[in-house]
């Protein structure tokens, strides 16, 4: 039979929404286009994520062209993947890393690899005839907790925040549809709040759709999202619980060993302790990366001392290893799904189901540099992950993710669940 076989695999070079390229591949079968996926990019990246191939000519997009790797998937990749069953996912995946040959794809290229996983995927789901999340999980049934990041900082604006993103999580609402409602409410509160003080210019939006304001430390941005929080007519620890994405990484100081925050030094203790202050005034219910990305001790005793999430994100780098190394200390509690940090869609669904059987919580994640394409919202309803962080629904390659839940919760009927305040293990 031919029905599955691959017949051909491209890829071409496409922007996204920052304006830099990336990869775009298509998995063909049985001669007929089937699938095809695009790759993000993240700006925020760890020192561990698998390599993003760019050509380096700097007459080209500054250096950040991926023809080359565009190059890999029309030659080698296409030429080892030919005639292979689209439906065995994981052989089509080891086979590329195998061919790639080193530890972290950079031969290759994750982003060429990665393109073509996703691709091969989505080919498969539209042979079976099925949408991708059924494909992947037919169990699938738990919408998630949209993370909204209101206000921006760090390295996804050009602003003095340094901590990257504050969130609202509207654990209260009864299905993704209203969740959407409330979170938009309360942005336009905020968006008030903002041009109140700072001016509309202030209103201007980093990378992932939240505010970017001239607000500096930690405390005013929770006074102004408790504010819009209230004015809105919605109340804290039942309508909605807070979050940050805190991108430690990016502001610490690795030869003094301290933390820099809004013009004061912390070492890891004190840093600590200001998380505790913040918690112990407002409802926050997740904390993803506290402190630096190779703090795996300072994790723990942060997992212990925080009665809440504590999500490893540049300390996990979707990679099982460093997973593992985490669970055995006991640092975090959930981990951050990007498959573009790992490289394949098996490798990432295996991190995933290895954090589940070790009682860790999974938090699907878009990146900073996405395209229109929503394959993380097929992903997070195949995983039953319970929470999402996809940006604010104002921009499209942000509302292309929002939009594609809207209708797999749709699809879904009655049997959709969403994850409210279960979001950290949904039932």
């Amino acid at each position: 039979m031919t029905k599955f076989k691959i017949s051909k695999i491209t890829a071409r070079e496409i922007i996204d929404c920052r304006g830099w390229p990336t990869v775009q591949a298509d998995v063909w079968v049985d001669g007929k286009l089937k699938g095809r996926a695009d790759v993000p990019s993240g700006r925020s990246t760890g020192t561990h994520e698998a390599h993003e191939l760019r050509d380096g000519d700097q007459k080209r997009y500054q250096g950040l062209g991926v023809l080359n790797a565009v190059s890999n998937v029309n030659t080698e990749i296409n030429d080892v993947l030919m005639g292979m069953d689209v439906a065995d996912q994981r052989k089509i995946d080891m086979t590329m890393t195998a061919l790639d040959g080193t530890p972290n794809k950079s031969r290759l290229g994750a982003n060429a690899i990665l393109g073509v996983s996703l691709a091969a995927a989505r080919a498969a789901a539209g042979i079976c005839g099925v949408p991708l999340f059924r494909y992947i999980n037919a169990a699938g049934h738990v919408t998630p907790v949209p993370l909204m990041n209101c206000l921006n900082g760090g390295k996804l604006t050009a602003n003095d925040l340094e901590i990257q993103e504050f969130i609202i999580m509207p654990v209260g609402a009864e299905s993704y549809t209203q969740a959407l409602e409330w979170t938009t409410a309360i942005n336009e509160v905020l968006r008030d709040l903002v041009i109140e003080k700072y001016g509309i210019i202030a209103t201007n939006t980093g990378d992932e759709g939240g505010f970017a304001t001239p607000m500096k430390g930690i405390w005013e941005p929770f006074e102004f999202m408790s504010k819009a929080v209230g004015k809105a007519g919605f109340s804290e620890g039942e309508d909605i619980f807070y979050a940050m994405d805190l991108a430690a990484n990016s502001w610490f100081e690795k030869e003094k060993n301290i933390y820099l925050l809004d013009g004061t030094s912390y070492d890891r203790d004190a840093l600590i302790d200001l998380y505790k202050q913040v918690a112990n005034k407002y409802p926050v219910a997740s904390m993803e990366d506290p402190l630096q990305e190779e703090d795996f001790e300072g994790f723990a005793q942060i997992t212990r001392e925080l009665d809440m999430q504590i999500v490893g994100d540049d300390l996990f780098v979707t990679n099982i290893e460093r997973l593992r190394q985490g669970i055995k200390q006991g640092a975090a509690n959930a981990m951050l799904f990007k498959v573009n940090q790992i490289g394949t869609l098996s490798e990432a669904m295996d991190a995933a189901e290895f954090a589940y059987r070790n009682n860790y919580g999974v938090q699907v994640s878009e990146r900073s540099g996405e395209t229109e394409d929503p394959i993380i919202s097929d992903l997070v309803v195949a995983l039953n992950s319970g929470q999402i962080k996809t940006g604010m629904p104002i921009r499209g390659e942000r509302t292309s993710k929002h939009n594609r839940i809207l209708q797999i919760e749709e699809e879904l009927g009655a049997s959709a669940v969403y994850a409210g305040k279960n979001f950290r293990k949904p039932a």
